[in-house]
């Protein structure tokens, strides 16, 4: 811990500096969480979540829609909402999108139907409910995504 916040761990930084984009679901809490992430080279997509404060309320949008290598195309938004019917929600609120990333329960979760796909990585600094600390992964190759869980 740094100043009081959780850092990110080693392993999950190594990950990171080898991506082509780092996308993040919200919950930096602040701008110095944000500078650090930045400051691991790739370029970084991120959104805001409900812990994020002012200083991030300026910085960062609701939402994303990515254009990915290939033509893939990523939502991101930190909540997703409720369970229930939240693949056909995000296939809704994001039109053409492939896949969707999310946040918000720190709860890993990969669900797919018909050509589309939600994920949450689960959080690599706060486990809450979940069994492990985790962070995902995104393969993008020939106009498809695929996500990879990885526990840390």
């Amino acid at each position: 811990m740094a100043g009081g916040r959780p850092t990110l761990p080693q392993a999950c930084v190594e990950r990171l500096a080898g991506c082509d984009l780092i996308v993040h679901a919200g919950d930096l809490m602040t701008g110095d969480a944000l500078d650090a992430i930045e400051a691991i080279g790739p370029p970084v997509a991120a959104v805001l979540g409900n812990m994020d404060g002012p200083e991030l309320q300026r910085r960062l949008p609701a939402e994303l829609l990515l254009e990915l290598e290939g033509g893939v195309r990523l939502g991101v938004l930190h909540d997703a909402g409720p369970r229930t019917g939240r693949l056909e929600r995000m296939r809704l609120r994001f039109p053409g999108a492939h896949a969707v990333v999310f946040g918000h329960s720190h709860m890993p979760l990969h669900e797919q139907a018909a050509g589309f796909q939600i994920f949450n990585p689960g959080s690599p600094t706060a486990r809450r409910r979940a069994p492990t600390h985790s962070m995902g992964l995104a393969h993008v190759d020939a106009r498809a995504i695929t996500f990879e869980l990885v526990a840390l």
